[in-house]
């Protein structure tokens, strides 16, 4: 759950910057793609966490 919370964190810090600074674009782009990659992240531990599970 912490490399969640800091990917979030880096995520949209490099969206702020990359809007607020002109000429940053591409830091813009990386943060954009870094939130992609941490709903990636959850997506896949939540279901690797239910797939774990013992049948009933």
């Amino acid at each position: 759950m912490v490399l969640f919370l800091i990917l979030l964190i880096a995520g949209i810090a490099l969206v702020a910057i990359g809007a607020a600074v002109d000429g940053m674009p591409c830091l813009m782009s990386i943060g954009v793609l870094l939130l992609i990659v941490d709903l990636l992240y959850l997506a896949a531990r939540s279901i690797w966490r239910s797939t774990r599970r013992p049948a009933r």
